[in-house]
């Protein structure tokens, strides 16, 4: 494989559409146990917020040195806040709607010594009203970008997401999904589909063999009319299936820290990839390469394309 294409990236203009969340992180130091229960005292030193789900895979693209717009729902509140003032410090064009009726969906992590010890969540779907205005600024934004990636957690952003799909598809765009839960008929007419290996394990069953999963995967490919299906593997690498058959590539030999956040720093180099019209194969390969360094990151981070380059001499 060839050097990453940083100057061609550097012209791509990806449109990401999805659940946006703020992570947000309190590390400290453990030194007892609380009294009032059996359970670690953690001593606060540090906290950090990252950006996080859809908001994540903008700032990877960012990072890769691509364009990027984000869209999705907040609330009005200092979550809220976070997140954009966070997207507009990571170079990302946010078109970020309010919703004044929820709060933002915020990942609150704690750790002690670098182990997670708890993790709170805060989420609630987005009003109608709001997803009224994420079709709008779809559409605002479609002709002004090469291609659309739509990042799905399940938080509501994309209830509509056939809809969505379909007006990409009208403008010739090609999408990209992230998808959630185990009903990939959603997702029918995409350009390609990302599930993780669990993820697939609920869209099609177990499989014991690889020809069984290259049968399931081809048949729902063809059912849901996918130009490709991808399947992330974790310890098994990548597993790319398209018109042209199966093409399996190796998980790259790295320490596993931490793999929260890989699948959006996957999602966003397969986009940049794919923008500058590089082969399936070769998306493959660098989405690979990223995701392989970003498992060795703590929590939501983004690898960038110095360390690409770096990662392949």
């Amino acid at each position: 494989m060839s050097q990453f294409p940083v100057e061609p990236v550097s012209h791509s203009r990806v449109l990401v559409v999805g659940d946006v969340m703020l992570d947000r992180y309190w590390f400290g130091e453990v030194e007892r146990i609380s009294p009032e229960a059996p359970v670690p005292v953690v001593r606060v030193a540090r906290r950090e917020d990252r950006l996080g789900g859809a908001a994540n895979v903008a700032r990877n693209v960012a990072a890769l040195g691509g364009h990027v717009t984000l869209v999705g729902v907040l609330g009005e509140d200092e979550a809220g806040d976070s997140v954009r003032r966070l997207a507009s410090e990571a170079g990302i064009h946010a078109d970020l709607i309010t919703d004044r009726s929820l709060h933002t969906t915020l990942k609150m992590r704690v750790l002690g010594r670098q182990q997670q010890l708890l993790r709170v969540d805060f989420e609630q779907h987005p009003a109608q009203e709001a997803l009224d205005s994420i079709d709008a600024a779809l559409a605002r934004h479609l002709a002004n970008h090469d291609i659309v990636v739509l990042s799905d957690y399940a938080k509501g952003v994309l209830t509509r997401v056939e809809g969505l799909i379909a007006q990409a598809r009208r403008a010739g765009i090609p999408v990209l999904v992230d998808p959630k839960g185990d009903d990939y008929t959603r997702y029918r007419g995409a350009t390609l589909v990302t599930p993780n290996r669990s993820e697939m394990q609920q869209a099609v069953g177990r499989w014991n063999s690889e020809s069984e999963l290259t049968d399931r995967a081809q048949r729902l490919r063809a059912d849901l009319d996918l130009e490709a299906l991808l399947v992330t593997r974790s310890e098994q690498g990548m597993t790319l299936f398209t018109d042209a058959g199966r093409e399996h590539i190796d998980a790259q030999a790295h320490e596993v820290f931490d793999v929260s956040g890989a699948g959006d720093t996957v999602l966003a180099t397969l986009a940049v990839s794919r923008a500058i019209d590089l082969p399936w194969k070769d998306a493959m390969g660098w989405a690979n390469r990223a995701g392989g360094i970003a498992v060795g990151k703590l929590g939501t981070s983004v690898v960038t394309a110095a360390e690409l380059a770096g990662e392949l001499s």
